[in-house]
């Protein structure tokens, strides 16, 4: 589908941020659009203002310049508090956002804040539990769970309320590959049985290979906006603003220059054998 035949949901237009009339600007004359059903990750290295641009969707900072407008209501002090219900963040360490003394109460905790019914809390605690494959652990205390496991429940929490916006701020940041994995991997399938938009914070460009378009922060402004395979082959200067591509494309580009030409560039590990399964049946 054309993104002119796609609904708007998150709107950035012309926004600039800095942390203080001293300060250097952090956003500078920032426009995108984020649409409905989307996954946008929005990467970069440290310092280029992803992370800035979260807290200004969950209406956490508000720009000096510009406007952002969330499913098509501006977003001020005086619609913040409406509009926030329909946003929910995951930060890089689960242990800040823990309120319960178990894992049931803190999936619980945002609906009840809500006003949700008794009978729908118990409901959505079991199916987002169960979405994130955290149902066997639904009396464990927190501080008993590993660092994926706490992630997990994080998400569960989240989605609890059914938000329109999903954001992921480093999310995996502090997990190993293997668990950086599962939990894409968890939010992917989510993402794709709910009316839900996903937007990752990340310098990790590996795990975002599967992202509908990326863009690319550089100091503060649009590097680059694209699907992932439109940017992924821009290697050389991906690794001038600081990002380094994902070794599959660096594997790919290495093949190349031995004169083992593949049909696609691929994205991940899986695309790669494929690739040169479909090289070598051809020989």
């Amino acid at each position: 589908m054309k993104m002119s035949e796609l609904e708007p949901l998150i709107e950035f237009k012309d926004v600039s941020f800095r942390y203080g009339d001293d300060h250097p600007w952090v956003l500078k004359h920032l426009s995108f659009t984020i649409y409905k059903d989307e996954w946008v990750a929005i990467i970069g290295h440290n310092g280029s203002g992803k992370s800035t641009i979260a807290k200004l969707i969950n209406g956490l900072l508000f720009p000096q310049e510009g406007e952002i407008y969330i499913d098509g209501t501006r977003l001020t002090e005086e619609t913040i508090w409406d509009l926030r219900r329909n946003i929910g963040m995951v930060f890089q360490n689960p242990d800040n956002q823990f309120v319960g003394t178990t894992v049931q109460d803190d999936v619980a905790f945002g609906m009840e804040n809500r006003g949700f019914p008794r009978e729908e809390m118990i409901r959505r605690i079991d199916e987002t539990l169960a979405a994130v494959n955290m149902k066997d652990y639904l009396l464990t205390e927190p501080h008993r769970l590993s660092g994926g496991q706490k992630q997990r429940v994080a998400i569960a929490s989240v989605l609890a309320i059914s938000p329109q916006v999903l954001i992921l701020d480093e999310a995996t940041a502090m997990l190993d590959p293997r668990g950086r994995k599962e939990i894409m991997q968890t939010i992917q399938t989510v993402q794709a049985s709910e009316s839900l938009s996903l937007i990752s914070i990340t310098h990790d460009l590996a795990e975002v290979a599967d992202a509908d378009r990326l863009i690319v922060m550089n100091q503060g402004e649009v590097w680059q906006m694209g699907k992932p395979r439109e940017i992924f082959v821009q290697r050389d200067a991906l690794q001038a603003i600081g990002l380094d591509v994902p070794f599959t494309t660096v594997l790919a580009e290495e093949l190349k220059s031995q004169g083992v030409i593949l049909n696609e560039d691929p994205l991940n590990h899986e695309e790669l054998l494929d690739a040169l399964w479909t090289l070598h049946s051809q020989m």
